[in-house]
This record gives structure tokens, C-alpha cells and sequence, in this order.
């Protein structure tokens, strides 16, 4: 807002979760809570910004109420989900806002591990964003990697490892734009917290990791949701039913059949997972009793179990469906990277933006 107000600088925000989530909003809206969805949609159309992108405007409009994409179009965006026209957009383009065709999990991008072929990444967003920002004033761009955090909550490994090389792939456009204007840019890399606890290290695996089982995770806890959400739709949902789809789609099985032993269910491990099956079909999962808060943090029972055994199985260990207290690292590259150095509060970080773009 300063750098536009007082500078004229064009402006621009992108994100893989919804546009109107606490991270892009903190840039142009001001409430007094972050569920004020609807608000900080109006305030994101009025905010005069050049580019917004990635995912859609979430839980928005009541009944009666003008569509957010509506109150965009009047205050002069050209809105669109159409591949073509967003790959076309440019510096002339005007004020756009441009979001996925292809929304998972509330209207997000989809997680790199589920995206399909023709599908735009972070990283398209963030290319198309210098496109339509680049002037001679200067511009600011964020991007948020959101569905790191997501992931992170539902402790899904490979989910956040895939979306945080998403965000590496965005960060190598900025890059690559830096090396082009090197006397004139900054790229800062940094997150708000750790979400999860995810470290490396098990009790059961001791100091081994294996962290190729991973692989055999073929999609997201979301994508998963969404098989078992089928199964009970068409009257399937049978436990020996979903060991078929675990082992499909995770590589796990039970018994005298499988091949590979590193993903073999012990007793425990199998437990487990009928456990979670029972809890997930009486709806036990989704109660406020402790246990199932500890075991499932109010997922879906069956998938959050079965990340936690392959995770583990791979040696990785989480201790929370919450943010944690870790500290977070801040990278920087370019002019006024050195400022960067250390250890601060959060809040310096903007506080450093501002003594170096000379805003009040």
C-alpha cells in the first residue's frame, strides 16, 4: 500500500491458497479477524493493486451479496481462469485477477504431487506476474507457497516436500529476473512458522531414514479424501476394499502377497489403520474427544494414519496438526540483502522493507 501510494510502484499478489486467505491478505486488507472473508475480498478490489493470482476468493458472498469476482470486474479487472488468456497476459494487460481453472482443497492450486498435465504451477503465476508488473517506477511481488502449511497441518511429508519445491520453481523465476536487473532487485525467501513439527528422526527407525519409500506415495491426503469419499458414495467402502486402494496408491500392504518388505504393515502399523477405518466409518474421527484430536487433529481418520505410517516408516517424525514455535529462516539476494542477517522479530522484516524502499 505505501509503495503504491507513495511511490507508484505497480503491485501484485500471488499465492497457491485462496487470495483472500491471511497471508495475501495481510498486503491490502485491514479487519479485525481473517475470517472476514467477504470484507477482505471488497477491500482486495478496492485496494487498486495490478495483479492478483493463483487460487479463488473463498468462503466470500452471503445470499444478497455481489460476487467478490463481480466487485472486481466493476472496479476495472480483467478476471479470468482461462490458460490462454492468463499465458497471454502482459504490462498492458491492465489490472488482473487471475486464478485457477482446476481448484482443489477450498479453492486452492492443486498440490504438485496431484497436478495434471497443462495444469499452472506457482511458479507460471509468478512469471506471468513480473509480465504484468514490469515498469520503468519499479513493482513489488509477493508469492505465499500456502499449501506448504496445509499439508504441514494434515502431516502429509510428501505433499509438503512437493509444494515446497513448488515454491523453489517460483523462487527460480525471481532468480532469473534478478540476474537480468541486478542492481535494482531484491528477492526475500521466509515463511510466518513451521507448521507440524516434522523432523527427521523416529523412535522406531532410530538414526536410519529411508526416505525413498516416499515415492510410493502416488497422490495428496486431499486426493485420498476424495477416493474414500467415492468408495462410501457408491456403497464400496469395505476395509478389504481400501487395502486395495492403500495399496494402490501408497504401495503399503499386509500379509504373505506383497513384494517389497520395507512396505509390509507390521501388526501395529496394521492396527493402526483398522482403527482408523472403524473410527472413520462411526464417525469417531470427527468427535472432540481427545484421543481422536491426538490421532487425526480433525482429518480424515484413514488418511492422516496412513501419511503417519509411510512418513514414519521413511523416518520422519511430526509432533503436531498445529504451527509450532521453530524458528523460520529468511533468505535474501540482492540489493540490500545484508540487511537480512541474523536474528529478529518477524515484524523486522517489513520493517526493513521500508527503510530500504524509502517509505514513511
Amino acid at each position: 500500500e505505501k509503495l503504491k501510494r507513495e511511490k507508484d510502484w505497480k503491485i501484485g499478489v500471488v499465492s497457491s491458497v485462496t487470495i483472500n486467505h491471511a497471508t495475501p491478505a495481510a498486503y491490502y486488507a485491514h479487519v479485525v479477524s481473517r475470517n472476514s472473508y467477504y470484507d477482505i475480498g471488497l477491500q482486495m478490489a478496492e485496494s487498486g493493486f495490478d495483479s492478483f493470482a493463483g487460487g479463488l476468493v473463498n468462503k466470500a458472498e452471503k445470499e444478497g451479496e455481489k460476487s467478490i469476482y463481480e466487485v472486481l470486474e466493476e472496479n476495472g479487472y480483467l478476471v479470468t481462469n482461462d490458460r490462454d488468456t492468463i499465458l497471454s497476459l502482459n504490462n498492458k494487460s491492465g489490472k488482473v485477477y487471475a486464478y485457477t481453472s482446476t481448484p482443489q482443497d477450498s479453492g486452492s492450486l492443486t498440490y504438485r504431487i496431484d497436478r495434471k498435465e497443462g495444469e499452472l504451477s506457482l511458479a507460471d503465476y509468478v512469471r506471468k506476474g513480473i509480465d504484468v508488473l514490469y515498469n520503468e517506477n519499479g513493482f513489488f511481488l509477493m508469492c505465499e507457497g500456502g499449501k506448504i502449511d496445509w499439508a504441514g497441518h494434515a502431516n502429509d511429508a510428501l505433499a509438503n516436500i512437493g509444494d515446497t519445491l513448488d515454491l523453489d520453481d517460483a523462487v527460480k523465476v525471481a532468480f532469473d529476473f534478478a540476474l537480468q536487473h541486478p542492481s535494482e532487485t531484491l528477492i526475500i525467501v521466509t515463511g510466518d512458522h513451521e507448521t507440524g513439527g516434522m523432523t527427521i528422526g523416529y523412535a522406531a527407525t532410530g538414526y536410519n531414514t529411508a526416505f525413498d519409500i516416499l515415492r510410493n506415495q502416488k497422490c495428496s491426503y486431499v486426493a485420498f479424501d476424495s477416493m474414500i469419499n467415492a468408495e462410501k458414495k457408491n456403497g464400496t467402502y469395505t476395509f478389504d476394499r481400501l487395502m486395495e486402494i492403500v495399496n494402490d496408491n501408497f504401495g503399503l500392504w499386509y500379509g504373505e502377497n506383497g513384494t517389497d518388505s520395507t512396505l509390509a504393515l507390521n501388526d501395529y502399523e496394521y492396527s493402526k489403520l483398522k482403527k482408523a477405518y472403524e473410527d472413520d466409518l462411526s464417525g469417531n474421527a470427527k468427535t472432540g474427544y481427545e484421543e481422536s484430536s491426538r490421532l487425526y487433529g480433525g482429518y480424515n481418520a484413514v488418511s492422516v494414519t496412513l501419511t503417519h505410517i509411510i512418513n514414519n516408516k521413511a523416518g520422519i517424525g511430526w509432533t503436531s496438526f498445529s504451527h509450532t514455535g521453530l524458528p523460520v529462516p529468511v533468505y535474501a539476494y540482492g540489493v540490500g540483502s545484508e540487511a537480512f542477517s541474523g536474528s529478529y522479530d518477524n515484524t523486522e522484516v517489513a520493517k526493513k522493507l521500508f527503510a530500504l524502499c524509502n517509505v514513511e
